[in-house]
């Protein structure tokens, strides 16, 4: 137990978590982004002003997306609500959610979608789980209805009263689609590293020091910021927790089931760009993408430039490879190249000076958003499937870290989600999402020499290692005699 943060929670399993049923003492800041339908907003309103959470220790911050005539606060309302307009340089919902994450302070940022009916517990029962530990994604429930309108005064009254659930027929709504995922995985506790894909914008809370550290929602994405911001999330080391608990009616159909086709094209490259692995939506071409699976490293030196043209040759194109070392400053006057002490770094930097999938560093930079960091040794031969591999068996059995031990040297793979939340809680990788070393098997042999067959040794790609070709050697055996 770790007192200041809560529980250590190894990968998506929140079960050793109960809600806090004592006084509430954190604030939240619920954020709701709005454009037009003041009728929809003035619903939203009314059943946040009967929620459950103690009325002190919650605010709600609306942010008003540029409607013609501004949108204005209608008299039923929380105590302590504003609107606000989005800061400069954006637009669109996930710009306006940070707006207002940055014009609040509570201690959680519930964003809510401004066309939702709220039941009477739901901010209370998404809080209850952030006061048992601070670095959950709370998902909060809700069902889509055919929009009618509805009597804010009526509303509150019943949101009040505990009557939420009878302003619409359950039997004739329509569920959310990550439900089958959540049923699926025990309710997330056993989901794999792909849980944030259930993390859907109508409403989620997360705490402030978790939003600010995942670095918010993607402004320059206007639809499927939530999926990336569902993997900023994770990549910050978040659990991912759906709330059952509190519910809520969404006023209208999804988005995506009016212009299905057409959203799910706009989503594709936009969140394929910037999430590695979310199914198929980053496709199987060798291409190189905005956000690397992998950030792999190796170390200047003997073999380093066999090595990685080993990795970028391999069958996992979507990868980053940096060598680390130390990077002379180009020579401006007369030398002698061929007895320069940094001789050897500077054929390297030439070497890969126009693969773009290359750089040079004297340390290793951290990137949250890639989700593998690997180093690999520089004198390592890394076979076609060796990164696919490695990443594979970090994924079927669910690992934080993997080392393969070689006779060069040690093959280490970190996920940056477990790094995150260790760092988080100040505990080893293998305490939050486990560990692996690995001596001998498959992937000792992805990353060793190719072993030798009748053909003779094998090179990187499995064909043979070409010296003199066959016809040269040929010649070569007719002028020297057999």
């Amino acid at each position: 137990m770790n007192a200041a943060n809560g529980p250590v929670l190894r990968r998506n399993d929140y079960g050793p978590l109960e809600p806090y049923e004592g006084e509430p003492r954190l604030s939240v800041s619920v954020v709701v982004p709005a454009h037009g339908h003041q009728d929809k907003l003035d619903v939203t309103l009314a059943s946040l002003a009967a929620q459950t959470y103690p009325s002190a220790l919650l605010e709600v911050v609306v942010v008003d997306d540029g409607t013609e005539p501004p949108l204005r606060l209608p008299e039923i309302r929380p105590e302590r609500t504003r609107i606000t307009a989005p800061l400069a340089g954006g637009w669109a919902s996930a710009h306006a959610t940070n707006s207002g994450a940055a014009q609040s302070d509570g201690d959680v940022v519930l964003r809510l979608d401004s066309d939702m009916l709220v039941f009477d517990d739901h901010v209370e029962s998404q809080m209850r789980w952030h006061h048992a530990a601070d670095y959950l994604a709370v998902l909060g429930h809700k069902r889509f209805v055919d929009y009618k309108t509805l009597d804010p005064a009526a509303v509150h009254e019943a949101v009040r009263a505990g009557e939420a659930a009878s302003l619409f027929d359950r039997d004739a709504s329509e569920p959310q689609w990550i439900e089958r995922i959540i049923d699926a995985t025990d309710g997330l506790r056993e989901a794999d590293h792909r849980a944030f894909r259930v993390l859907v914008g109508a409403s989620f809370s997360v705490p402030r020091r978790l939003f600010e550290a995942s670095g918010g929602m993607d402004a320059d994405v206007v639809l499927g910021s939530d999926t990336i911001f569902g993997y900023r999330l994770h990549q910050a080391g978040a659990v991912f927790v759906p709330d059952g608990g509190s519910s809520s009616w969404h006023l209208g159909p999804r988005q995506i089931s009016t212009r299905g086709d057409l959203a799910k094209r706009y989503r594709r490259p936009h969140i394929a760009n910037r999430v590695p692995e979310v199914d198929l939506k980053r496709p199987r071409a060798a291409r190189a993408w905005d956000t690397p699976l992998a950030d792999v490293l190796v170390d200047a030196g003997p073999g380093a430039e066999s090595c990685v043209d080993a990795l970028l040759g391999g069958t996992t194109a979507d990868l980053r490879v940096t060598l680390l070392g130390e990077w002379p400053e180009p020579e401006t006057g007369r030398h002698a190249p061929l007895d320069d002490p940094q001789l050897e770094a500077r054929l390297l930097l030439e070497s890969f000076k126009g693969e773009g999938r290359v750089r040079f560093a004297a340390a290793a930079a951290e990137d949250r958003r890639v989700p593998y960091r690997i180093r690999v040794p520089a004198a390592a031969r890394p076979r076609p499937e060796a990164v696919a591999a490695l990443v594979a068996h970090a994924n079927e059995h669910r690992l934080g870290l993997v080392e393969v031990d070689l006779p060069e040297g040690t093959v280490r793979l970190e996920r940056t989600a477990a790094a995150a939340r260790a760092a988080h809680l100040g505990v080893a990788v293998a305490d939050v999402w486990g560990a692996e070393r690995v001596a001998d098997g498959p992937l000792t042999a992805a990353f060793g020499a190719a072993p030798a067959g009748p053909s003779g040794p094998r090179g990187a790609r499995g064909g043979r290692e070409r010296g003199l070709g066959g016809k040269a050697r040929r010649v070569v055996r007719r002028v020297l005699g057999p």
